[in-house]
């Protein structure tokens, strides 16, 4: 799993994953404070995230293990919207 923030939205008039509704978002790895990388990826979105939220992203074949994602060409997808992580008993990143 890998942590990023949403900084973006990706947009293709053609594609090849035959998810219907499928929206892609431009993700900015970053660390647990959501201070960013500049390392960027694209990622399926199926828990409507919305700019400038840490997410939590899937990669590689763990990715397409999904319902809506079984044997899709998908290398990176979103499975959750960070809401606070707590390090050593210490917050160090609230929504």
């Amino acid at each position: 799993m890998i942590l990023g923030k949403v900084v973006g939205t990706v947009v293709c008039n053609k594609k090849n994953d035959s998810i219907s509704g499928a929206r892609y978002l431009l993700i900015d790895k970053c660390n647990q404070q959501c201070v960013t990388k500049g390392d960027y990826l694209v990622a399926l979105d199926l828990v409507s995230a919305g700019n400038g939220e840490m997410v939590i992203i899937s990669e590689s074949s763990s990715a397409r293990e999904t319902e809506d994602t079984f044997n899709k060409p998908v290398d990176a997808l979103i499975v959750g919207i960070v809401d606070l992580i707590d390090e050593n008993e210490t917050i160090v990143y609230k929504k």
